[in-house]
């Protein structure tokens, strides 16, 4: 490849990445910074976005750990998520990539094309423990960039009291139109029906996506009838009182906040807050989002990718491969998903978790129906769909537009 095209394909990537700037979606919080790779072969440097481990938590000491395996120092430095992809194009550009590279999943693909990654044909990273829904959010033109660490996804918490004090079973509550009569009973009884977040931007795109693929719509025709039905549930739920207009600005934190006042008997949202549920207050249960004719829909999957970019020396590959090994693998994995709030990628680790907290089975079950946003070969065709549609979802649901007109302008933006 010549200097030219790549430098393009860097800048490019650098755009998609930027748009790609995730706010809840993944753990990581704060801010970190450091040095490129140090030098001496003995150094292997690892990026990741978890500055809100130190050096004294137990993931950095699992990183020096894994070096100390591998028979090499580590030096591991923190970005915040919405760095992490830019700070990894700059660093290409230098040729300075580090060595091990931990990034949000949506980001694979477009580091990837940009030529930052090694696949794991190049590289001998085993992943074929990985659940296949999993895997395919670091897929594209049928190479694989790394291997999950752990995802989390959607799913609905409910208010068992709001529920019963309704007369609603939630065992009743298995597709659009038993969740919409739930809704009904709920607001009949003087309480809230359902919060989510449908702000304009990708954590908008987040939390429509599950209700989009639920539908039997796919992110490329954003004019289906199926998707039309999907906006006109959101739409519907709102003209009802079922939903409150505050859903149009709500993130997915003041999405939490509201729930957690007590007053709403759903909320859509994901595993990082099962801390603050059972802080709430009040007995909650979670329930894989419906799809609409019944059984669970596909929720969109966070969480990070572990990669080995590209490096002038091919020889470090080997000794990176040990540290992505070591990171992703048996009781390592185990206690880092614990740690990070993340479902295992892979069933064995997954059965491991439900035993030791039967709590997370509906998160397991939503894991394993989960899908990326990048999947189906979307790689960075998806940030620019994503855009489209999350401001149907605002046009529509302020009321500028009707469902049909707000996803055909949606999907002639987004060809």
């Amino acid at each position: 490849m010549n200097t030219t095209s790549r430098q393009r394909r860097l800048t490019a990537a650098a755009v998609t990445v930027a748009a790609l700037a995730i706010t809840a979606t993944a753990c990581s919080s704060g801010s970190g910074g450091g040095d490129a790779k140090s030098a001496g072969s003995g150094t292997y440097t690892v990026w990741d976005p978890y500055p809100q481990f130190d050096k004294t938590s137990d993931w950095s000491k699992l990183v020096d750990q894994c070096g100390t395996k591998a028979g090499v120092k580590v030096k591991r430095t923190a970005f915040d998520t919405s760095d992490l992809g830019n700070k990894t194009l700059l660093a290409a550009q230098q040729g300075n990539s580090p060595d091990v590279l931990i990034v949000d999943n949506p980001v694979v693909s477009t580091l990837a094309e940009a030529g930052v990654l090694t696949t794991t044909a190049d590289n001998k990273l085993d992943t074929s423990k990985a659940d296949p829904n999993l895997l395919a959010a670091g897929q594209t033109g049928g190479k694989t960039y790394g291997t999950p660490i752990g995802a989390n996804t959607l799913a609905l918490y409910y208010n068992k009291d709001v529920l019963k004090a309704a007369g609603v079973d939630i065992a009743s509550v298995k597709d659009w139109t038993s969740l919409t009569a739930a809704l009904a009973k709920v607001k009949k009884a003087g309480k809230k029906g359902i919060t989510f977040s449908a702000i304009g931007t990708e954590e908008g795109s987040f939390q429509f996506l599950p209700w989009l693929w639920g539908s039997g719509a796919k992110l490329t025709e954003l004019d289906s009838q199926q998707a039309v039905s999907a906006l006109t549930l959101w739409k519907d739920w709102l003209k009802e009182g079922y939903a409150p207009n505050s859903v149009l600005n709500n993130t997915q934190t003041t999405s939490w906040q509201e729930f957690a006042s007590g007053d709403y008997a759903f909320s859509e949202n994901g595993t990082w807050q099962l801390a603050n549920a059972k802080k709430a207050g009040f007995g909650y249960g979670v329930l894989p989002i419906p799809a609409a004719a019944g059984g669970s829909a596909a929720a969109p999957t966070g969480g990070e990718f572990v990669t080995i970019p590209v490096q002038k020396d091919t020889g470090r590959y080997a000794t990176s491969q040990k540290l992505v090994t070591c990171l992703t693998s048996g009781d390592n994995l185990y206690n880092t998903d614990t740690t990070l709030s993340y479902v295992a990628p892979t069933s064995e680790v997954q059965d491991k978790q439900v035993a030791a907290n039967p709590e997370l089975k509906p998160w397991v079950d939503a894991v394993k129906a989960a899908k990326g946003r990048t999947s189906d070969d979307l790689g960075t065709k998806y940030p620019k769909i994503s855009e489209q549609m999350w401001k149907a979802v605002q046009s529509a649901l302020s009321g500028s537009k009707s469902p049909k007109d707000a996803l055909s302008e949606a999907q002639s933006a987004a060809k």
